[in-house]
């Protein structure tokens, strides 16, 4: 390299310095723009390359002092054709590799720097990787820049190296953590430990079942230190918090959850997890996923303590040592390819227990049934034990299909299309012991005659039928070889608590008044409400009669009572009033780019955002501001009298969702004449405040205006007590009232 380079070289060197200084000492005030993210993304690309070239000029470094040293005894130093010596040969090498290897050390530090500034890199692994990688590049500067010198010794070369080692070392793992999770290093030998098999009777099913599946495929980028989405597996309260987009889970409905609906997701969409590039859940690991949470996604549930025939038992108990007896069964295993062929997103197929030929099968999904579904299934009609065919249009003609499964002994369907006139065709299965039909269409006439057909039938399911007590009671006396399960009597069992009521309007946005419609799905139900924010009781409240008329905002609280039954929980509805819709509505700053719902738009389309993020309300109707202000400007074609400006917002503290920090409102004729006529400093969550959603409202004298420019401002830095302090918070609006 020749001087006039190196010269130039040096001086970058400088530069860096001066620059990943700047950057450390103002990171809290800088914000990394879109287009100079793909920049800090680089960071993983170009960190290998300084990493090698640096280690070698360290160990180079270590040793130059004994180099020179051992040449000059033997004095056997000689001259290549450019008139330099083996030692100065050595130190001028050395000093070019150490310096190209730091000045892509520096680069690098910088795009990890940019990259730290993105949503998801939180914790204390993090800065211990960001002030080694610093580290690093400090130290071999110093060591690069005193090797000229006087005073620079073998010992110091030594030390020199010996630290920059260190700080690759810890860099480098710490690096490992964040991008492949903890104990990502010895992970072999910790996973080989912890393999020793548990017993059938001590599994877990969150703890043996769940958990490795997450540790597996999820943990490495939903940690405390790397939090994607602000979300972490790593412990069952941030799984139960969730992250920015919300819940993880509906217990009971993996339809309905996130969990669930990003696993099925295309594997080319940003959103697909585990993302592209990850080693991606099996079909048997997504079965087991979907039927934890269809089981309401319990934490504490041993195995065992599921039903005998309950499909996630059948498939969890197959991981496990078999400590209780298993069935012997006269029939062959099936193919492993066969089964392997036929399990796919709507149907699972595993074995019952460890080494058990029997299987277990489930079948999902209404509008991807058909009865094909069923006749695909003939290569292992032999060895299905267990067919579930809950919630499918199953009509009668299917159970020919069914009849075909000579050993099976549960089948399910519950919640089907048939009607029992089907139920000959079942008959012929001499080994069905269990067999569901509640929420069916079966009739008393029908059961009556065929029941004692079932020649080994000992449970049957009949709740939620059209078969009355009396009905039920005559067909459990005339058949008591077998247990009639008929569910809940609110008359004669314990009382169970009611849901709370329901809405049927479409939206509680009004501009008049608003005749507000409540529901229950249990018939004789009694709702009483109140609208000063006390809990109704069953006495002194009044009885809600859906004729009730509201022309003002406000928070109707309701609860369901029923003779027989515990009162609901207080289901609380709020009102919005909004007289005027703009003419015109733009806004002048960019929403985040995250939540972007339908533009300026969505403050007046009625819509309003929720908690939920498995539900649509939470994607599509959330317009959000993080480093922007919201800046919206409305327009009316003939003048207006507002005396009041709503917005309303969500408040999740835990997530970095605030108010906005001021709302200031101008108004005038037009853009160009516009005054202040209101401020605002909503007040802010402290600690652990539950979150809410609510109206903030700007009230003044009343003015008559023709444009109106609302300025809400996002809380710049969240406070110190929070989790993420110093950074912005988010502040997140569905609609804006004008009254």
């Amino acid at each position: 390299m020749n001087k006039r380079l190196i010269g130039w070289a040096e001086q970058g060197l400088f530069v860096l310095a001066v620059f990943i200084l700047f950057l450390v000492l103002f990171a809290d005030k800088i914000v990394v723009p879109v287009w100079l993210q793909p920049v800090g993304r680089m960071h993983p690309l170009l960190l290998h390359f300084p990493i090698v070239i640096l280690l070698l000029a360290m160990i180079m470094e270590a040793f130059r002092f004994r180099v020179a040293s051992s040449v000059n005894r033997s004095d056997k130093e000689k001259s290549d054709d450019s008139g330099f010596g083996f030692a100065e040969v050595y130190s001028l090498f050395l000093s070019n590799l150490l310096l190209i290897g730091i000045l892509f050390a520096g680069i690098t530090v910088i795009m990890g720097l940019f990259l730290s500034k993105e949503d998801g890199y939180t914790g204390d692994v993090l800065q211990w990787h960001k002030w080694s990688g610093i580290g690093i590049f400090y130290v071999a500067t110093l060591v690069y820049w005193g090797r000229k010198k006087t005073w620079y010794t073998g010992r110091i070369a030594q030390v020199g190296a010996l630290t920059t080692v260190g700080f690759l070392i810890g860099a480098g793992h710490n690096g490992a953590t964040l991008t492949h999770g903890d104990n990502f290093l010895f992970e072999p030998l910790t996973s080989q430990a912890k393999s020793a098999p548990v017993p059938l009777d001590q599994a877990v099913v969150f703890t043996n079942v769940i958990r490795p599946i997450i540790e597996q495929k999820c943990l490495s980028c939903h940690n405390p230190d790397k939090l994607k989405g602000q979300l972490s597996f790593a412990s069952v309260e941030s799984i139960l918090k969730g992250g920015k987009s919300g819940k993880l889970f509906v217990p009971g409905q993996p339809d309905s959850s996130l969990l669930m609906q990003r696993i099925h997701l295309p594997l080319d969409q940003k959103k697909h997890m585990p993302p592209s590039g990850k080693t991606q859940l099996t079909s048997q690991e997504i079965a087991l996923l979907s039927l934890w949470v269809k089981g309401r996604a319990e934490f504490n549930k041993k195995v065992i303590d599921l039903p005998p025939r309950d499909s996630l038992r059948f498939m969890a108990s197959a991981l496990f040592k078999a400590s209780e007896p298993v069935d012997e069964y006269d029939f062959d295993a099936a193919d492993d390819e066969t089964i392997k062929k036929l399990n796919n997103d709507y149907r699972t197929i595993a074995p019952v227990a460890k080494g058990s030929p029997a299987l277990a099968v489930n079948l999902y999904n209404k509008s991807a049934y058909k009865p094909e579904k069923l006749a695909e299934l003939s290569p292992i009609q032999e060895q299905v034990v267990y067919l579930s065919l809950n919630k499918l249009p199953v009509k009668d003609a299917d159970l020919k299909q069914v009849s075909g499964f000579k050993n099976l002994q549960k089948l399910n369907l519950s919640f089907t299309d048939i009607t029992g006139r089907g139920l000959t065709e079942l008959t012929s299965l001499e080994q069905l012991k269990t067999l569901s039909l509640s929420g069916t269409k079966v009739q008393y006439a029908d059961l009556q005659k065929l029941i004692g057909q079932f020649r080994g039938l000992k449970t049957l399911s009949l709740w939620n039928t059209e078969l009355t007590t009396v009905q039920i009671a005559q067909l459990q006396k005339t058949n008591t070889k077998v247990q009639i399960i008929a569910g809940f009597d609110g008359a004669t069992s314990e009382p169970i608590k009611l849901n709370p009521p329901q809405l049927k309007n479409n939206s509680t946005i009004f501009s008049q008044s608003l005749v507000l419609q409540l529901k229950h799905p249990i018939k004789g139900v009694q709702i009483r409400y109140t609208t000063d924010g006390t809990e109704p009781d069953s006495v002194n409240s009044p009885v809600f009669t859906n004729q009730t008329v509201f022309d003002q905002p406000t928070l109707v609280k309701a609860k369901a009572y029923k003779e027989g039954w515990f009162g609901s929980n207080v289901a609380s509805f709020d009102l919005y009033k909004r007289t005027y819709i703009p003419d015109s509505v733009s806004l002048l700053l960019p929403l985040n780019p995250v939540h972007q719902a339908d533009g300026a738009h969505t403050f007046f389309d009625g819509k309003l955002g929720t908690f939920n993020a498995n539900s649509p309300a939470w994607a599509n109707n959330w317009a959000g501001f993080k480093k922007n202000d919201m800046a919206l400007v409305s327009e009316f074609t003939k003048p207006v009298s507002l005396s009041a400006v709503g917005l309303r917002i969500m408040v999740e503290e835990e997530t970095g969702i605030f108010p906005p920090g001021t709302i200031e409102i101008w108004g005038g004729a037009n853009r160009d004449h516009l005054k202040l006529i209101s401020t605002l400093k909503p007040d802010q969550p402290i600690k652990k405040s539950p979150p809410v959603l609510k109206a903030v409202t700007c009230r003044f004298s009343p003015q008559t205006i023709s444009c109106l420019k609302i300025i809400a401002k996002p809380v710049s830095q969240l406070p110190d007590w929070h989790a993420n302090k110093g950074k912005p918070a988010l502040l997140l609006v569905d609609e804006v009232f004008f009254n």
